[in-house]
């Protein structure tokens, strides 16, 4: 028997995505992102953002039928992200699946993002042949898990108690003057700079944090320690260095990142380590991520930076294992969930 060919959809924030995948093999590879009508507001604005995926979702739909040179009567089965993401956004992509499948009379599946985002990986590094631990840094999300079946079992091990990452990179990249969104331009500009210039605080990393919050991370502290330094400077009179205080931020977060990643697969005697999400773009998070495993007996999969950001093909590759599983359809009255936690994998 083939594999399942699944189409994907993905709309939970501002990049409308439609891949297509068979297997672990990604045959169309689809995005249009909003993001620049989302700049001068410093961050992204629900109402724009689900006007543009209403605006972008056909015509990348048909961009992706033409990169694998199939359509939707093709395809064994529609995935879609209904959670978490932002409700009027998600919206526009389950009604878009709803249609196709009522449409087509194809099986409809409702995925979890943050489960897609570690899903994807395979499509470049293979099936995940054993249990892996995976460290899931975006916009809104900054998790460690550990993977059992991907279409199935996953547990959160750890969590942010307040700011995620990518949340605190928007925030101080505001602070420094740089362009949202921030992470890109905070990881150029950081290239720079001196990392150890400036020590600003590791949250939840000291010694009485270690049984409550041994796999759980804190940056809102970090990123009003940027503020109170910037703020220092300028009343002293002097030129804040860009560049020192960027890098110096970027390590904080990369050190805390990696160093409760490891540790958690430490303890669960687990030996491989999947990172995902659109901050493992990050050229510093990937540096550091390599050394301290590789210290560790521990392998390290991250897919390209095109498929760490939010898209149709990890949604896809996540339906692919789900169908291939037998996993039941989802009802065609699937709502959409903004808080749908990762252990949640098919709505």
């Amino acid at each position: 028997m083939s594999e399942p060919l699944v189409l994907g959809i993905e709309s939970s924030c501002d990049e409308t995505g439609v891949g297509i995948v068979r297997g672990t093999e990604l045959l169309a590879h689809a995005v249009a992102s909003s993001v620049e009508e989302h700049v001068r507001f410093g961050g992204v604005v629900p109402e724009v953002a689900s006007r543009a995926h209403l605006e972008a979702m056909v015509p990348t739909l048909e961009q992706a039928y033409a990169q694998a040179g199939l359509d939707v009567r093709d395809v064994d089965a529609i995935a879609v992200t209904c959670g978490p993401g932002l409700s009027g956004a998600l919206l526009v992509g389950v009604a878009a699946a709803k249609a196709l499948a009522v449409a087509h009379d194809k099986p409809l599946y409702g995925l979890n993002h943050l489960a897609a985002h570690v899903a994807v990986d395979q499509l470049e590094h293979g099936r995940f042949d054993r249990r892996v631990a995976a460290l899931l840094v975006s916009g809104g999300h900054t998790e460690i898990l550990l993977v059992d079946d991907i279409a199935s079992d996953i547990t959160m091990l750890g969590t942010t108690i307040d700011d995620a990452a990518g949340e605190a990179f928007d925030k101080v990249a505001r602070l420094l003057g740089l362009p949202y969104p921030g992470g890109p331009h905070i990881d150029r500009v950081a290239r720079e700079g001196d990392g150890t210039a400036i020590a600003f605080p590791r949250g939840l990393t000291a010694a009485k944090d270690a049984e409550r919050y041994r796999y759980d991370f804190s940056f809102s502290g970090l990123k009003s320690a940027v503020s109170r330094h910037v703020q220092h400077e300028q009343r002293m009179g002097r030129h804040v260095d860009v560049a020192d205080v960027a890098a110096s931020f970027q390590d904080a977060v990369v050190d805390v990142l990696t160093r409760k990643t490891v540790q958690a697969c430490r303890d669960h005697d687990v030996d491989t380590l999947v990172v995902g999400g659109g901050v493992a773009a990050n050229g510093r998070l990937r540096e550091m991520v390599l050394v301290r495993a590789e210290a560790a007996g521990i392998e390290v999969r991250i897919p390209r930076p095109g498929l760490c950001t939010d898209n149709g093909a990890m949604v896809a590759a996540l339906g692919a294992e789900v169908v291939a599983r037998g996993v039941a359809p989802s009802s065609l009255d699937l709502p959409v969930d903004s808080s749908l936690p990762v252990t949640r994998i098919v709505a």
